[in-house]
């Protein structure tokens, strides 16, 4: 879709391409960033950009873990982050030290497309399993998938495609289910939370804790959205401190940071977002895109749940070939992706992290695609 995207525009110019295909921050960083990137680039630090232990900064580890026990209200330390290339690496280095092959690793649907190879990277396989329609969690249909080969069940609220957040009632019933489950099987079964999109919610909802509801968890997070750094590549894994082999988890976390090929997250990176605990971009301004888009297709016919955070909204399609329709848009020179990628046919995703003039100038398209499947 970036490819074609790069073609359209380059056609019709970029004006006349609407390309809601990829979740590419639109936002600048906080001024606070590039206050501190020139202020550290400018010092005269020894080594400053040498290699340092594998779980990254000790002063950034402990920034970030103090963010983390006041935010969460968890007694986390240093000791229990690791700092990783992005959101994505953390989740690949997690799996890496969880799996053994032929580990099962249960995840709701719709999900991050790329979540089925991170699990191959790790030997493990994959089982997906439906949410409810308004993409919430559903526990029996969980506790349907779950068996004696479960090692991991991976989440991800605020959610890629849906904008869906867990909220406490979903954590704690998932974390029971745990419980039993562990219990039953007699195995530990991990909980992961992939939360790059933590910050990003709308209308006073919270995201909750899964770190203060299960003790057998872990959390993957990423600054490429709260900041605006996609490109930068920084983020960090935190491990529960209540996690019943700690030691042995701290361990291959920060063996597998290294032997995956991360090596280390960027270190003058590592320095800057030391510095940016609970510092985020203008959610306001997503806040306002998401009721720009939602209003306006809706008053188009399309059907969906609106987002309570991120920026994606995931409607029906109006005929069940949702590759079909994105097809269709995409004759109006507006870029979409199918939800079939995403586990879950018969919807198609947008990413409104874009212009305003962009999404206003996608509806005469938006318009005429749906008159023509209605």
């Amino acid at each position: 879709m970036f490819e074609e995207g790069a073609q359209l525009k380059s056609h019709y110019g970029a004006d006349n391409v609407f390309d809601f295909s990829l979740g590419n921050p639109n936002l600048e960083p906080p001024a606070e960033f590039k206050e501190n990137l020139r202020k550290i680039s400018a010092m005269d630090i020894p080594a400053m950009h040498g290699y340092m232990a594998n779980a990254g900064y000790p002063k950034t580890r402990s920034a970030v873990a103090a963010h983390l026990a006041i935010e969460q209200g968890i007694p986390i330390s240093a000791d229990h982050i690791v700092m990783t290339c992005g959101a994505g690496g953390a989740l690949n280095v997690i799996l890496k030290t969880l799996i053994d092959p032929g580990d099962e690793v249960v995840i709701p649907s719709p999900f991050f497309v790329e979540y089925r190879f991170y699990v191959d990277n790790a030997g493990g396989i994959t089982k997906t399993v439906p949410s409810r329609e308004d993409f919430s969690l559903d526990l029996m249909a969980m506790a349907d998938a779950i068996s004696e080969k479960t090692k991991v069940v991976l989440i991800n609220s605020p959610n890629n495609p849906t904008g869906k957040v867990y909220d406490i009632d979903a954590i704690t019933g998932l974390a029971r289910l745990l419980e039993e489950k562990s219990h039953k099987f007699g195995r530990v079964i991990y909980l992961v939370s992939d939360e790059p999109y933590r910050e990003i919610v709308y209308d006073g909802i919270e995201v909750p804790s899964v770190v203060a509801a299960y003790r057998e968890s872990l959390v993957a997070y990423s600054y490429s959205k709260s900041l605006s750094l996609p490109g930068e590549r920084i983020g960090y894994i935190a491990a529960n401190p209540k996690l019943s082999q700690l030691a042995k988890v701290m361990e291959g976390l920060i063996l597998c940071n290294r032997i995956l090929g991360f090596v280390n997250a960027p270190a003058l990176m590592q320095r800057i977002v030391e510095r940016l605990q609970g510092i985020r971009v203008d959610v306001a301004a997503y806040h306002k895109k998401r009721d720009l888009l939602c209003d306006g297709l809706s008053s188009l016919g399309y059907r969906f749940y609106r987002p309570n955070g991120a920026f994606y909204l995931f409607p029906r399609t109006p005929i069940d070939d949702d590759v079909a329709f994105v097809q269709a848009l995409q004759k109006k020179r507006i870029l979409t992706v199918p939800g079939r990628g995403f586990g879950i046919p018969g919807h198609f995703r947008i990413a409104y992290c874009v212009d305003d003039k962009i999404i206003l100038g996608a509806m005469e398209g938006f318009e005429k695609t749906i008159r023509e499947y209605s």
